[in-house]
């Protein structure tokens, strides 16, 4: 990693890359999303397919695709904690890079760009890092128009960065900040670079107001429902000799129930309770409906994320 993205960028990362392509792929139940994301993503970091799409089917090149091409390219992954935004930002360049048949690099912004409060760090911290982005996104370009590869920026808990500047009580360094972050997504738009930008936030109502209208589209993230649980969970029980019956009574339990308004995250399915399952029987015993009942009793789904009054809770 180059010394000017250090303190900058958490991680840069290149796609393909197989342990993103799995990763996404362990994403189920979220197929129609992922389909919308790649054809958004893929539209934006290789334009000349939808010229060649137009050409194809219309003879030529039709007016919408202007309209098209003149969103800026941001999107808002917004939902409760652990439902899989930063999961599916973190890996879906890795889908588009492999259907475009490009490269595509990923920029995750690091909450360290928020700086100490001094006077013009925070803005000057975002500014190198869409400058990054940018210089980057140049190299793309090919000739006859055609991309050689695109840029991804994620910004993870975006809301600590763009708070919407309406708030009485917002800092000026934060409000210079969020112009920062605006001129940014703006400078990527008006130059026609291969890049995009996702911010991911459990905190939409906290964005700014000129960020959330400049999202060319905003996922919303929601707690898996009980065919999503079942398509998560059947392929996992069913190879421990569970039967229908027992697995359908299981991704109930998951649900809302127990006099409890939500059910589990994929995050509460994949990382505590299936783990918790795990380790109950390890090493001595086999994995069993009985036990399976029991982990769930002592792994309750992770309550839904809710702001203070002040809105400022994390």
């Amino acid at each position: 990693m180059m010394d000017s993205k250090v303190g900058i960028f958490e991680e840069v990362r290149e796609f393909p890359d197989p342990a993103a392509a799995r990763r996404f792929a362990a994403l189920v139940g979220l197929d129609e999303m992922k389909d919308r994301l790649l054809k958004e993503a893929r539209l934006l970091l290789d334009p000349e397919s939808l010229t060649a799409w137009s050409t194809k089917h219309h003879h030529k090149k039709v007016k919408i695709i202007e309209l098209f091409r003149d969103r800026p390219p941001l999107f808002i992954f917004a939902g409760d904690v652990g439902t899989g935004k930063t999961i599916l930002a973190e890996t879906f360049g890795d889908a588009v890079a492999r259907e475009a048949e490009i490269g595509v690099m990923l920029y995750a912004l690091s909450l360290n760009a928020r700086g100490t409060g001094a006077v013009g760090e925070m803005t000057g911290l975002l500014s190198a890092a869409f400058a990054e982005v940018k210089q980057a996104a140049k190299k793309g370009g090919g000739p006859g128009g055609k991309r050689r590869s695109g840029i991804i920026l994620l910004i993870d808990e975006a809301d600590a960065l763009a708070q919407s500047r309406e708030l009485g009580q917002m800092h000026h360094e934060d409000r210079a900040g969020v112009n920062a972050l605006i001129r940014g997504v703006d400078d990527l738009a008006t130059g026609n670079l291969p890049a995009i930008v996702v911010m991911c936030t459990n905190r939409l109502d906290s964005l700014d107001p000129a960020v959330r209208r400049r999202a060319a589209v905003t996922f919303t993230f929601n707690r898996p429902n009980e065919a999503q649980r079942m398509a998560f969970l059947k392929p996992v029980l069913e190879e421990l000799g569970f039967s229908s019956q027992q697995i359908h009574s299981l991704v109930a339990s998951t649900g809302a129930t127990h006099g409890r308004s939500y059910g589990y995250t994929y995050s509460d399915l994949a990382q505590r309770l299936l783990p918790g399952l795990l380790l109950a029987a390890y090493p001595s015993n086999p994995i069993t409906f009985d036990l399976a009942k029991e982990v769930i009793e002592r792994h309750p789904p992770t309550p839904p994320f809710k702001e203070s009054a002040e809105g400022t809770a994390r």
